[in-house]
């Protein structure tokens, strides 16, 4: 069974209830002295400690979408996905590949052109030559006739460390968020490309570009939306391209804003941090480049580099974020540069969590489009 099977989950709350069951049973006859029956309560306990523990990891992994399967969660997933290319004209050379297309379904039904579609897709980086699987949201409009000339505003969207693609779509509802945004005209049809930071797994390795290592910010600053441009109908003028992330993902969103202000007109940061962490899950990113650890900074960015001319979104909330005060901070220090627009969304209470960056995507979608080139005048 697979690591995100309600079969999965169901089995393990099973067996936590039969082995606490069973454990109400059997006590009376292991309350005796001797080894055998102190070494049969201590592993009837063990035991049902250790299936409670697996139902609640089991039960939060569905909740949050941490990892996709068992080899995720190992740290084994290295296969690469099967070209499968479903529809006419759509090439399948290039640095971005079609392994699956999903249909969203709408009042017109399933139809491309009433819903849009998600088409799951490899990307392999012509100049850092790393590969990432994502997902690729097209809007309705993308399929129909009469716009069938017409280019489109794109946002990269981002999960947190280590996060799953998947969970964009189905846990924070991306594509079915940007869908109704743009029938009720709040936002204009916009290309989603969504995917986690982490393109080295299972290293986290926070959009940097590690000395002799992954070239994770060159990878999503260039290789990324020249891959997607290429593909798909995608605006090539300044402001075509906006960046959305939630935690490590929101850290990745501002930094590629600041430093690539001609790629990304608008970056938009769901509970961020501003300075790259340096853990056992990142392992040594600057390889002693005091250069590579400053522009990791954000704070050090605001300081010492010009001013970015883009806008950047943040989010915090006043009771459940760690990263309130920072925020207030940060949003100061913008405002200081004079050329860089800020903006904020905070809440009143919320914690770190997927129910806290739901209440938030709308306004932030909503916000990202408003901030990109129109193509719909």
């Amino acid at each position: 069974m697979s690591l995100t099977s309600n079969n999965t989950l169901v089995a393990a709350v099973l067996a936590a209830v039969l082995l606490f069951g069973g454990t109400v049973w059997l006590w009376p006859r292991l309350a005796r002295r001797g080894w055998r029956a102190v070494g049969g309560r201590v592993g009837l306990l063990l035991a049902t400690q250790l299936t409670l523990f697996v139902a609640v990891g089991l039960a939060a992994n569905q909740a949050f979408g941490f990892y996709a399967s068992w080899a995720d969660l190992l740290g084994r997933e290295t296969g690469q996905g099967v070209v499968v290319d479903h529809t006419p004209g759509i090439r399948s050379n290039g640095p971005l590949r079609v392994t699956d297309i999903r249909q969203m379904q709408a009042t017109g039904g399933f139809r491309p052109s009433s819903g849009g579609q998600i088409q799951q897709v490899d990307i392999v980086g012509r100049t850092t030559h790393i590969a990432s699987p994502a997902y690729v949201y097209l809007p309705p409009e993308y399929f129909q006739e009469r716009y069938r000339g017409r280019t489109f505003p794109a946002a990269v969207v981002l999960t947190g460390y280590p996060g799953t693609a998947r969970a964009l779509v189905d846990k924070l509802h991306y594509p079915r968020t940007a869908l109704d945004l743009a029938r009720e005209g709040r936002m204009q049809p916009m290309i989603l490309v969504m995917l986690r930071p982490t393109v080295a797994p299972p290293r986290d390795t926070e959009c940097v570009d590690v000395p002799g290592g992954p070239q994770t910010e060159s990878f999503f600053a260039q290789d990324l939306t020249e891959a997607v441009a290429e593909h798909y109908r995608v605006g090539k003028g300044p402001g075509s391209w906006g960046v959305i992330g939630d935690s490590t993902g929101g850290y990745c969103a501002l930094k590629l804003a600041m430093h690539h202000p001609r790629v990304f007109a608008a970056g938009a940061a769901l509970s961020p941090y501003y300075k790259a962490p340096v853990d056992p899950t990142t392992g040594d990113l600057y390889q002693g480049r005091k250069d590579v650890r400053n522009r990791a900074n954000l704070w050090w960015c605001l300081k010492h580099l010009p001013a970015p001319d883009t806008s950047l979104l943040v989010t915090s909330s006043k009771e459940g974020e760690s990263n309130y005060k920072d925020t207030l901070k940060f949003i100061e220090r913008v405002q200081a540069t004079g050329l860089t627009r800020i903006s904020s969304i905070i809440l009143e209470s919320g914690g770190h969590n997927f129910n806290t960056w739901r209440r938030e995507i709308p306004a932030t979608l909503e916000w990202v489009s408003g901030r990109l080139g129109d193509h719909w005048k």
